[in-house]
């Protein structure tokens, strides 16, 4: 019986198979490498490169390792990005759902722990956002997103297919000795800790006039690892004859980028220039999480919460790898 993570070579992915491995789960990787890296999975975990949606594929792999659940990362993940491609977003990270689900039925797995986004909320109309938030998204990337979570609903309906969608904020932060290598880069921390790594001049601010104390975006920052333990809680819930949820992951706490910047300064003990820039569509002001579900429902709650602990353990995973996993 082993737990098949899609995605698993990608930043979050990569942590949560580390920490299913230290529960002593038989885990199994599939993932395409479009975003992901071959060496943040351990050379013993089982590797599939492919794609999601090949049914064949995942038939195979199911078979094989005796998939009995399953954590599903792989999908594209830039907000900028699905504003101008949004039918690659919605063919990537919806329309290969619906075959892997198809995989998932013929193959009698029953349960999925999904990830997706607080992106599904679109612009809060309260802060913090809890699950009953209204769901408007404004842009293709939350929308595809919420699309899946209504296909695991009809899937849960039709088919008795379980799941927790994890409705996480901004994933942030390094453990088990991986952290995050996008190909290109998208993500705050990482850019501002471009900086003093000498990669980048400044960092580029974009908007600020937003209805918030500094003028900044206000995000949740959550550790990795927190993210990785709340996914092994989940497929538990799920194993334990847990019904369908959707789920916010956050610390409950909201940071502006200024204050991101202002403790990279603090963690690396160099000055950041900061360029500002208009905004960019689809961003809200205010993304920060109600978190009191995930307590509840699966006894989670964040180990590490406090941004500069999350920015220095980025900083620490940068200054080992400072050209992410390549030699």
């Amino acid at each position: 019986m082993s737990i098949l993570v899609t995605g698993g070579a990608g930043y979050i992915g990569s942590v949560t198979v580390e920490a299913l491995r230290e529960e002593g789960e038989l885990v199994a990787v599939l993932d395409d490498l479009s975003n992901g890296h071959r060496r943040a999975v351990a050379p013993e975990v089982p590797f599939y490169e492919g794609d999601v949606g090949d049914e064949s594929l995942l038939a195979a792999v199911i078979a094989k390792h005796e998939i009995t659940q399953v954590v599903h990362f792989a999908g594209y993940i830039s907000v900028s990005e699905s504003v101008g491609e949004p039918l690659r977003y919605f063919d990537n990270n919806t329309g290969r759902v619906v075959s892997m689900l198809s995989a998932l039925r013929a193959g009698g797995v029953k349960n999925v722990v999904f990830s997706s986004t607080a992106a599904v909320y679109g612009e809060p109309e309260y802060t913090p956002i809890d699950e009953d938030h209204p769901k408007r998204p404004i842009n293709p990337y939350g929308l595809s997103k919420y699309f899946v979570e209504q296909i695991l609903d009809w899937a849960d309906s039709a088919f008795g297919i379980t799941h927790v969608a994890l409705r996480y904020f901004n994933a942030s932060g390094a453990a088990a000795g991986r952290g995050e290598a996008h190909k290109t880069e998208s993500h705050l921390i990482p850019l501002v800790l471009q900086v003093p790594m000498g990669k980048r001049r400044y960092v580029e601010v974009y908007g600020s006039d937003y209805p918030t104390p500094d003028g900044t975006c206000v995000r949740d920052y959550i550790h990795v690892a927190d993210l990785a333990d709340a996914h092994v809680k989940a497929l538990r819930y799920l194993k334990s004859g847990g019904a369908s949820r959707k789920i916010n992951l956050g610390n409950g706490k909201g940071f502006s980028i200024r204050e991101v910047i202002a403790a990279a300064e603090r963690v690396t003990g160099v000055n950041i220039p900061v360029r500002e820039a208009a905004r960019r569509e689809g961003d809200p002001s205010v993304l920060v999480s109600a978190s009191g579900k995930a307590r509840e429902t699966l006894g989670w709650s964040p180990r590490f919460p406090e941004l500069e602990n999350i920015v220095g353990s980025a900083w620490d995973w940068h200054k080992v790898h400072p050209d992410g996993y390549k030699k």
